[in-house]
């Protein structure tokens, strides 16, 4: 087994192809798994390292031409793949898409809900809209994606594994409270209809990423991105590929006997102490602002 903590992070396509994973090639062979947010950094990942194991996997976003592109570089490599356009905040959208999925493959084995995004901005300074934009993506696309899944499989008695991708929650994430308020009600709907979907043999977990660089980390200021390698006590950032296998072990068999949990791949950054996506203020090292 290759050591992961010589990862790279920001993988291209071309390494996602290549990159060594302590998987069996055939560990997911003939299932059909939904990535929502699959064409994004970390999504992107999960539906390559998804497919190099055997999956037929269905990206799902708003953006077509990155969709057809990576399906294009997945279809290439000899590897199973297709596109859906959906907006996950559409419940009508969202039921749509499954539908078409279904009917084209007769089956669908695992959905990771890996769409989401947030802006750093004081949470004083969050405008209606914008809190609202962070919740709807956030919050209830994940679960909209979550019920239409959980009524097809419930429907067609198979069985299924959801796998959200959320926050750390559990130690100080400042600048984005929008998208933490979201993703705690994502853990604490994991962990309820855990129990509420036992009976029908679908298993519902989370991964909580810490500082995992991908493009998204463009938003934030050079001083924060500076900062979050600082962030963990292994002081370095995880890689998009960290999460994947993460997802991986979850929504396969290997995590059969796992639901209601999240699990943090963050180098221990949860034990460490803060992150501070908009810059620390100097009040906390005893400036004036």
């Amino acid at each position: 087994m290759d050591d992961q903590a010589t990862a790279k992070p920001g993988l291209t396509d071309a390494e996602l192809a290549l990159h060594p994973t302590v998987y069996a090639a055939d560990a997911l062979k003939d299932q059909v798994v939904v990535v929502s947010g699959g064409a994004g950094g970390i999504g992107r990942a999960i539906a390559w390292l998804l497919a190099r194991l055997g999956a037929h996997v269905v990206v799902v976003g708003r953006n077509q031409a990155k969709l057809d592109a990576l399906v294009a570089d997945l279809v290439g490599r000899s590897l199973k793949a297709s596109a859906e356009i959906a907006d996950i905040r559409e419940p009508d959208a969202v039921d749509a898409l499954f539908d078409r999925v279904w009917t084209a493959h007769g089956r669908i084995d695992g959905l990771i809900n890996s769409a989401g995004g947030q802006f750093p901005q004081p949470a004083i300074d969050f405008s209606v809209k914008g809190w609202n934009t962070v919740i709807n993506t956030n919050l209830n696309g994940t679960w909209y994606m979550m019920q239409a899944a959980a009524k097809r499989w419930r429907d067609h008695r198979h069985h299924g594994s959801i796998v959200n991708i959320v926050v750390v929650t559990t130690h100080g994430l400042y600048g984005i409270a929008h998208s933490v308020a979201a993703r705690a009600g994502v853990i604490g709907l994991s962990r309820a209809v855990a129990v509420e979907w036992a009976p029908l043999n679908i298993r519902v977990n989370c991964v909580a990423p810490g500082v995992i660089e991908t493009e998204g980390w463009n938003v934030y200021t050079p001083q924060a991105r500076a900062a979050y390698p600082r962030s963990n006590p292994m002081m370095r950032a995880g890689s998009p590929w960290d999460i994947a296998e993460a997802c991986v072990y979850l929504v396969g068999p290997s995590g059969r006997f796992v639901t209601g949990e999240t699990l943090t791949v963050d180098g221990g950054g949860q034990l460490w102490g803060e992150t501070w996506t908009t810059g620390k203020p100097g009040y906390f090292a005893g400036g004036d602002e």
